[in-house]
Parts: C-alpha cells; sequence; structure tokens
C-alpha cells in the first residue's frame, strides 16, 4: 500500500485549518495524512484532532525554524496567517516569506495558500477615495497577503492561492451580528449599497481545500476563489430575520461611518466592504459557487450555514 501524503496544516485548531483537518481525517479512504500545527498541543482542540488520528506538532508562524520542522517529509501544507491576532501586514508578509523558503526546502509537492486581493492593484495609495492605512496600504488585511502571493510563486512553488470570502461565522465571533436599535428592530451594517457580498462558513474553506488537494497539484499560482452564496445586504437581514425570528433591517452605512465605529480594525474593514462595493464585478467575479460545490459537495448557503448556527448568533 502507498504510504499516505502528508498534509501539514497550519492554524489547525483555527476555523479554516480545522476545517480542512476535519476533513481529511473524516474521510475513511483518504490518502492524506494529517500534520496539525498549533502553538498548544495540549489545548482541547488540539486533543481533539489528535483523537480523530491527527499527528499534533507544536509551532509558532513567527519562527522560521519551527515552520522549517512542521513541513519536513510532508506532501502538502496548508497555509493560513492570523492577522486579527496582530494588525501588522508586514508580520503577515514576513510570515508567508518563511513558509515559501521551508517549503522550497521541503520540496512540497502542493502548497495551499489561504488569501486575499491586493487592493492597491485597485485603488492606488495616491487615491483618495479611501484613506491610506498604516502608511502603506488600503485595507492592511487584504493588502499584505495579496502582496505575499508573489513570494510563494517567485520561489517556483506548486501553490494554489485560494481566495477567500466573508466569514458568516463573524456575526457569531466578531461582534457583526444583528445588533437592537432603540426602536426594538435589530441592525446589521454594511457599506454595500445594494452590492452582492460573497460569504461562506469557514468550515467550507477547510472543506474546499480538501477538494483542491484530492485534484492534484495543479499549475504555479493557479488561482481559485470560493463563496458559498452571494447576498446583499438586505437578502442577509432577512434570512437572518427568518433564522432568529426577530425584525432584522440592513443598514447600509457610508464607508466614512464604518470607519468611525471605533472598534479595532474599523477602518480597515471600512475600507474593505468599500472595495468589495466599487470593485464588486471583479471581486465577485473570482469565487464561483459553482467551483466550489464542485470542490466541497457539502458546500453550504445562507439558510443551511443559518440552520446549523443561528443559536450562536449572540442576540442582545
Amino acid at each position: 500500500m502507498e504510504k499516505s501524503k502528508i498534509i501539514t496544516v497550519f492554524g489547525a485548531t483555527g476555523a479554516q485549518g480545522g476545517g480542512l483537518a476535519r476533513a481529511i481525517l473524516s474521510d475513511s479512504n483518504s490518502e492524506f495524512k494529517v500534520r496539525a500545527v498549533t502553538r498548544n498541543a495540549d489545548s482541547e482542540k488540539a486533543k481533539a484532532l489528535a483523537q480523530l488520528g491527527a499527528e499534533i506538532v507544536e509551532a509558532d508562524i513567527d519562527d522560521a525554524g519551527s515552520i522549517k520542522k512542521a513541513v519536513e517529509g510532508a506532501y502538502g501544507a496548508f497555509f493560513v496567517t492570523f492577522f486579527w491576532e496582530h494588525f501588522s501586514a508586514e508580520k503577515e508578509y514576513q510570515e508567508v516569506a518563511d513558509f515559501a523558503k521551508a517549503a522550497k526546502e521541503a520540496n512540497l509537492k502542493h502548497v495551499i495558500w489561504s488569501t486575499l486581493e491586493d487592493t492597491r492593484n485597485w485603488v492606488p495609495l495616491d487615491d483618495d477615495r479611501m484613506p491610506t492605512l498604516q502608511g502603506k496600504y488600503k485595507v492592511p488585511h487584504f493588502d499584505g497577503k495579496g502582496a505575499a502571493d508573489k513570494l510563494l510563486v517567485d520561489a517556483g512553488l506548486p501553490v494554489t492561492l485560494l481566495r477567500t470570502s466573508f466569514f458568516w461565522d463573524n456575526f457569531i465571533h466578531f461582534g457583526m451580528g444583528p445588533q437592537k436599535g432603540e426602536d426594538g428592530n435589530y441592525y446589521i451594517a454594511f457599506p454595500l449599497d445594494d452590492k452582492k457580498l460573497c460569504g461562506m462558513g469557514a468550515e467550507d474553506i477547510g472543506k474546499c481545500a480538501y477538494g483542491i488537494f484530492k485534484n492534484g497539484n495543479g499549475s504555479v499560482g493557479e488561482i481559485i476563489g470560493i463563496v458559498g452564496e452571494k447576498l446583499s445586504g438586505g437578502e442577509m437581514a432577512a434570512k437572518l430575520s427568518k433564522a432568529l425570528n426577530i425584525n432584522v433591517i440592513y443598514n447600509n452605512v457610508s464607508p466614512d461611518t464604518y470607519r468611525s465605529f471605533g472598534f479595532p480594525g474599523a477602518d480597515d474593514l471600512g475600507n474593505m466592504f468599500q472595495f468589495k462595493r466599487d470593485f464588486n464585478e471583479d471581486f465577485n467575479a473570482v469565487r464561483s459557487e459553482e467551483v466550489s460545490k464542485e470542490l466541497n459537495p457539502e458546500l453550504q448557503n445562507f439558510d443551511e450555514w443559518l440552520a446549523v448556527n443561528a443559536s450562536s448568533i449572540p442576540i442582545d
């Protein structure tokens, strides 16, 4: 019997990497084994993956040596970074530089990098339609990842650039869920006008990544965009109303208003939504429901995701 191919999964105890690890581990016919990377092998999530059959390794993506050890002897790797822990696009860029070097030295046969667009290709720094942040970015949590794509491609790695979508899980964990107004109604606020927002369940990102690994290593720098469903703010509000049994209204605020909300990263997210609104066709065209469904037959639309997750959305 052919030896199982090891996939080193970074962020294995997070939403994206965890989705990939569980997708592989739950497939009894899989040709892959999971090497789950975590900073704490004693965490409950790491122990749960170990019980499912994963090899658990401790590594920190800010430690190049530990990245190198984590990918040694592996067939492939899933790379993901964690911008919202530190808010530094430059740190993300360095982490990807270390990913690229380690992957090249380990001669990995297939790398998937969870990434996003560099919005400066659409909105140059001297374009004042949206403010420049941190001195050299428009949407830092996009731009650092998008700029880092080149590091993996230029290394000649068999890399798939996986363009992800808005996580519906943000309604649960990121404070974007319906907020109660003084009138008794609930509101979700986005600066999107009537444009469609590409969204998906974070767990489905990992499942789509598994589909990509199963399909083979593709070409260097292949871009695959994934999405569960494309919905306007009004459509999301209507579906939330039904699932939560409350009246949710879409509040279409201006990007300036969103940037002024004051929570950490509000300026970054305000710029992000403005980018998705102003370049909606470009952004949405890259992300295909059909392709996503082929990669992940269990792909959820928003109603299906809500059926499982609505009870976890905090309602005041």
